[in-house]
């Protein structure tokens, strides 16, 4: 199985509330309320560090789940986010644009 990579958007509102994330969708101002695993898995979304990694450093550690099982539902999660253009998802690593870059 290839390896997935993921990154934030830069294009959307997050706010931490509780260990909560807050997220408005830049796309149609949509408002997400993530749990405090999607939570983990947001704020690790750097888009170098691959999504099995983060499964196993940040998720497994917290809570007391499978890692196959695990690294599963992040997969269905991040694609779920992808399709809201919340997250970004990658087969490859994701260079991130900084501020005022041009294209």
């Amino acid at each position: 199985m290839s390896k997935l990579f993921v990154a934030r958007d830069s294009r959307v509102a997050a706010r931490s509330l509780d260990g909560e994330m807050m997220i408005m969708s830049g796309r149609d101002s949509t408002l997400f309320t993530l749990n405090r695993t999607a939570t983990l898995l947001w704020q690790a979304a750097d888009g170098v560090t691959p999504l099995d990694e983060i499964v196993e450093r940040r998720i497994c550690v917290e809570f007391e789940v499978d890692p196959s099982v695990a690294l599963q539902d992040a997969e269905s999660l991040a694609r779920e986010l992808a399709n809201h253009e919340i997250l970004q998802v990658s087969k490859e690593p994701i260079l991130q644009k900084s501020a005022g870059a041009s294209r």
